[in-house]
């Protein structure tokens, strides 16, 4: 069982960029510029190491390998993405890796991808990139090839080699459930669970029922076998069931307009753990976004609109304005699910204004974002 916070230490100590493992500051999926580059890296990294798996590590400083971290990033439909713009598209999976040092909500993300043994392409045409295109790692840098290019297995030996000594041991477990409980939660409810006598499961958050359900808020899930962090949301509520063999969450998110708000379901993960070692994660996006007047809406998304405008001017706001500020992630998210494409743009646009005005506001306009982005891939 490897232990990803040491996989990423020794990838960071023992090698710089190359063909089979690449690193980030960060990266942005939400723009089509961002998408393409990951897109083109992915399918690099896949062809030049065909026999075993490649690497990228986001959160981490180009120069100097100083560890920075980035937000948490739950799109477990990264591996939708990935499909729909690659032909032989590798298995892909992105892990948040906690780091001791990082602020809380902070993370290094851990891309990790395995060829399926063909020639990974571009199925279509994405940012500067064209349909057809293949690419090829050449020490750090992702370049195109020729389509008929024979893939070669030249870091197995390598990367097998830093997996071992990533491998995970008793002392690395039991530090890490004491620190995740006495330390880092140490002001909320926590909990564990053993699976198959490997797994090891730590959840913690604020408790509360609600019509005999219990429901958390502040969550933080992570498997400590894995130095993984499977779940964390500052505003979401979740409900958290298991059993012998799997572990199951629920997450719900609050939508509405004004007063009347009220939660909806959103996205079911099941974690099933096997007797050989090894676990499953199957996500299942249920949610059902709220329907409403589209004369409502349209004057909702103009005046989110115009509300923009007015930060953007440096305007005085209104309390009406300031209140009205603190729900626009949330419109905006309503106007978009109920057909207003221009509103992933507006949410987009609205990053750096609301990130300079208000936590709290730009908080919940990554939210949206991440809400969004599940929606948009499923």
């Amino acid at each position: 069982m490897i232990n990803k916070r040491l996989l990423v230490k020794n990838l960071l100590a023992h090698n710089d960029e190359n063909s089979f493992y690449d690193k980030k500051r960060f990266i942005d999926i939400g723009q089509r510029e961002g998408k393409g580059k990951f897109l083109k890296h992915v399918c690099a990294l896949a062809n030049s190491n065909p026999k075993n798996h490649s690497f990228i590590v986001i959160g981490v400083e180009d120069e100097d390998n100083k560890i920075v971290g980035v937000d948490f990033f739950d799109d477990s439909k990264i591996q939708n993405l990935v499909n729909a713009y690659l032909a032989n598209p590798p298995i892909i999976s992105y892990e948040n890796i906690p780091f001791p040092h990082l602020p809380e909500g902070k993370v290094v993300g851990l891309v990790t991808i395995r060829s399926n043994g063909e020639i990974c392409s571009l199925k279509k045409n994405i940012w500067k990139y064209y349909g057809g295109s293949v690419f090829f790692r050449e020490g750090s840098i992702s370049m195109p090839k020729a389509f008929d290019i024979e893939l070669k297995d030249i870091n197995s030996t390598a990367v097998a080699t830093i997996e071992q000594h990533a491998r995970n041991n008793i002392e690395f477990t039991l530090d890490g459930v004491i620190d995740f409980i006495n330390n880092r939660h140490a002001d909320l409810t926590s909990n564990y669970k053993v699976f198959k006598e490997q797994f090891v499961v730590c959840w913690a958050g604020n408790q509360q029922k609600i019509k005999n359900e219990t429901y958390y808020s502040r969550v933080d899930i992570e498997l400590i076998n894995e130095r993984v962090k499977l779940f964390y949301s500052a505003l979401d509520d979740v409900t958290i069931t298991f059993d012998e063999d799997s572990f199951t969450t629920i997450e719900y998110v609050q939508l509405g307009l004004g007063k009347h708000q009220k939660y909806y379901p959103l996205e079911k993960v099941v974690i099933t753990f096997s007797e050989n070692g090894t676990y499953n994660i199957q996500s299942d996006l249920i949610f059902e976004p709220p329907e409403y007047d589209m004369k409502t809406l349209h004057h909702i998304f103009n005046s989110n609109n115009a509300l923009l405008e007015k930060l953007n001017a440096n305007s005085t706001l209104s309390p009406s304005d300031k209140t009205d500020l603190e729900h626009l992630p949330a419109t905006y998210l309503i106007c978009f699910l109920n057909g207003f494409d221009a509103a992933k743009e507006k949410l987009n646009d609205a990053r750096s204004v609301l990130k300079k005005y208000d936590a709290k506001v730009y908080q919940s306009l990554k939210e949206s974002l991440r809400i969004l982005r599940k929606v948009q891939y499923s």
